[in-house]
Parts: structure tokens; C-alpha cells; sequence
């Protein structure tokens, strides 16, 4: 969660933060973080939220396997100490 610095009385909005993003998923960002223009005028990075999509995709299914297997494990610890 950020506040954009060019109006930080305005409502917090959920977001990235390019260059942040940039190390993760370094295809979806476009253009160089501080990047100021010839008269010095900052030239912002964008981000491609698509192309985070499926690495966040891909996490979640990751997760739910893993909490799949832990349940089955619990189940068997379970059953041992019931018998």
C-alpha cells in the first residue's frame, strides 16, 4: 500500500512499486527508476501488471499444494493418535 507523492493527502490506493517489482518480475516493468528527463523532469517507470499475474498464479498454486500435503499429514498424525 502506497500514497502517491503527488497528492499524499489523497486515499491510499493498493499498488506496486516498480522498481520493487522490477527485481521479482523484471519484464514488467518499462523504464529506469529516478530517470529524469533533460530538464529534469522525472520520467516514471510504468509496470505491466499482466505479466505479474501468472508469477502470482503460479505462488498461489504452489501454496495450495503445500497446505494440501500438511492437511494429509495432520490427517495421519491424527488418526495415529486416535488409534
Amino acid at each position: 500500500i502506497f500514497k502517491f507523492t503527488s497528492d499524499p493527502d489523497k486515499t491510499t490506493v493498493d499498488g506496486f512499486i516498480a522498481h520493487e517489482a522490477q527485481e521479482v518480475v523484471p519484464e514488467s516493468v518499462h523504464g529506469e527508476k529516478d530517470a529524469v528527463d533533460s530538464e529534469g523532469t522525472p520520467v516514471y517507470q510504468t509496470i505491466d501488471q499482466s505479466k505479474i499475474v501468472p508469477v502470482l498464479t503460479g505462488a498461489i498454486q504452489e501454496l495450495v499444494k503445500e497446505v494440501q500435503s500438511m492437511k494429509t499429514e495432520l490427517e495421519i498424525i491424527n488418526s495415529k493418535i486416535d488409534n
